[in-house]
């Protein structure tokens, strides 16, 4: 009796499979002209396999008359494996042509489950294949779905050190054609360990309907760790701190789905402590053998306050604020130090005698130049240990188009005009309050790398060019503005480097408060924190217009119709070339040799 109750899923199984498989042929006959359904037809989903012969272009459109979106999978497929990416392919496209937008492009040396979702209810596919005389099959399924509709528990974002999730309406049934993508998050220095406690689907030897595809990553592209179905129960761990895991069913055979949960494991070899410092907070790590020789348990460790507790996984991790904790800041002879204090929890006032070692971990983190100095002192009685490591500044810089700074431009590049106003702010993340940013230099280039000619825009704190403001200090932000120019003998391309000091807001004797200094008169020598952020490139609106949106000093243009507007833009270089003769030949009779910029004016 048990057996034949075995055998009902498996007979379910087969008949699925020759339900669904309605364009198959046999070997040697191409399914290229094979009809998928269109618009004309009522199937909103459908599974298909596909078999190419060498040296084929085959085209296919899928659409229906409603306002619905596509979802096509490509769950299972075999190329030339041989074939490079260019002669051998898939390119899905958005819309009812490969005029459309290209949505992506698949061939055998992509190690990834490739799904693709059209913008309206038209979404086009193209196949071609190379010359060698290979087997190819292209298993493929598509559906029809309304965007904005959602199924509950269908994914998310997880970013704790351990949890679980499930599948959507687990234990019972999953939903038919859902495609559910979670993404794990954990901390840096961090690795995931995922274990499924179930896995009930559709059984098939290479899990073409419905699977579990676990990712090495944070996206749907990043490396396959893994494709599973049927009745398993495996385990993945990934090699950095983040793990993708995607559901997808199709329309057919709905079971009990998965159930999973995962833990953090901290990748490095930690014998006894460990200090990361960033911009925002300490991390302080202990190995939990090392708390074992001391008979010591995690939960008996505190931090000057004691209700910031602890993260454990395979250590033991206090992630400690700048600006909580009881962490204490020391300014001293232009430095930033923050400064807090591992210790075991007190014990009960019953006890008067203790056999055990008193622990006492003392966590410091120095600002110095470009990084920071990080040390732990681990005390053990009369025992002193000394670690140090080196961390950085987590400074940025974003173009802005008005004195609010409240909107950045996303755009790179970002298409000016001449004599425009642009506001730039230079971001300092970090969770003292306490911290300013003043601006020390700030320099423009036409090269990303700086390396040819340079324009001071700001130096020394003190503003350089006739059209350059800089702002009040404001906290955790340097701000100036200034009217955009661009280089001569160049493209319209401007790159913004900026040097930036970081100072403590209550010392009065920072550089921070001397504000614009002279060179011969400025003294930093002694300060340990400083910074640079780059950004770019800006661009003329007129070089978008011209064909230069994409490229930089160097480039080659592409071949473009000589027409009128290619005879305008010839006579304007022209002038310009005539122009920048007379400023040549000025140069030299009045004997200048810093003159590498120009203001332009607009008539």
């Amino acid at each position: 009796m048990g057996a034949a109750r075995r055998l009902i899923p498996l007979a379910l199984v087969i008949a699925s499979c020759l339900a669904e498989f309605k364009v198959t042929k046999s070997e040697g006959q191409s399914s290229c002209r094979a009809n998928l359904g269109g618009a004309s037809q009522s199937e909103a989903h459908k599974a298909l396999i596909l078999q190419l012969n060498p040296n084929e272009n085959c085209t296919w459109t899928l659409a229906r008359p409603e306002n619905k979106s596509i979802r096509v999978i490509f769950s299972h497929f075999q190329l030339d494996p041989d074939g490079s990416c260019e002669s051998e392919n898939i390119q899905v496209f958005d819309g009812n042509s490969t005029l459309g937008s290209l949505l992506g492009k698949v061939c055998s040396k992509h190690d990834y489950v490739p799904v693709f979702e059209s913008s309206s209810n038209t979404l086009t596919f193209q196949i071609v294949t190379d010359s060698a005389r290979i087997q190819r099959t292209v298993f493929m399924f598509y559906y029809f779905f309304s965007p904005g509709t959602s199924v509950p528990n269908c994914g998310g974002y997880l970013d704790s050190l351990e949890g679980s999730f499930t599948s959507p309406n687990y234990p019972n049934s999953h939903p038919e054609m859902a495609y559910c993508v979670w993404h794990i998050q954990v901390e840096e220095g961090y690795k995931i360990e995922l274990n499924f406690k179930e896995i009930f689907l559709e059984v098939d030897e290479h899990c073409r309907f419905d699977f579990v595809a676990v990712y090495d990553g944070p996206f749907t592209t990043s490396g396959l760790i893994g494709q599973v179905c049927g009745r398993v129960r495996p385990t993945f761990e990934s090699s950095s701190s983040s793990l993708t895991v995607v559901l997808s069913t199709d329309y057919a055979n709905s079971y009990r789905g998965f159930s999973a949960s995962y833990s953090s494991i901290y990748a490095e070899n930690v014998n006894t402590t460990s200090l990361i410092c960033s911009s925002d907070k300490m991390r302080a790590i202990i190995s939990k053998s090392y708390l074992e020789s001391f008979k010591y348990k995690e939960n008996n460790l505190q931090l000057n306050d004691p209700t910031c507790r602890p993260k454990v996984s395979n250590v033991v991790e206090f992630s400690i604020p700048l600006d909580g904790c009881g962490t204490v800041k020391k300014v001293e002879d232009h430095s930033i130090t923050y400064t807090n204090t591992i210790t075991l929890s007190a014990a009960p006032a019953s006890e008067v005698i203790t056999r055990q070692k008193h622990l006492q971990i003392i966590v410091k983190c120095e600002m110095e130049h470009t990084s920071m100095v990080e040390t732990m002192y681990v005390t053990e009685d009369d025992i002193i240990q000394n670690q140090s490591a080196l961390g950085t500044y987590n400074t940025s810089m974003a173009l802005f188009e008005s004195t609010s700074f409240e909107k950045p431009i996303l755009e790179s590049p970002y298409y000016v005009d001449l004599n425009q106003n642009l506001f730039v702010q230079v971001s300092l993340h970090t969770s003292d309050p306490t911290l300013v940013v003043f601006l020390d230099t700030c320099r423009a280039s036409p090269t990303p790398d700086f390396a040819s000619t340079t324009y001071d825009l700001i130096k020394s704190g003190c503003t350089r060019d006739e059209t350059c403001e800089v702002y009040p200090l404001s906290a955790h932000h340097g701000r100036f503005r200034f009217n955009v120019f661009k280089f001569l003998r160049s493209l319209g391309s401007v790159y913004l480097q900026c040097r930036v000091f970081i100072c403590d807001g209550g010392d009065r004797q920072s550089r921070c408060s001397q504000g614009c200094v002279s060179r011969r008169k400025r003294d930093v020598s002694s300060y340990r924190w400083k910074a640079d952020a780059v950004i770019g490139p800006v661009r003329l609106r007129r070089d978008r217009r011209a064909g230069f949106q994409n490229q930089i000093p160097g480039e080659v243009p592409q071949n473009q119709p000589f027409g009128s507007l290619r005879l305008f833009s010839f006579t304007v270089l022209f002038l310009n070339a005539v122009v920048m003769a007379a400023a040549v030949a000025r140069h030299f009779v009045n004997q200048r040799t810093d003159l590498k910029y120009q203001q332009l004016q607009v008539y």
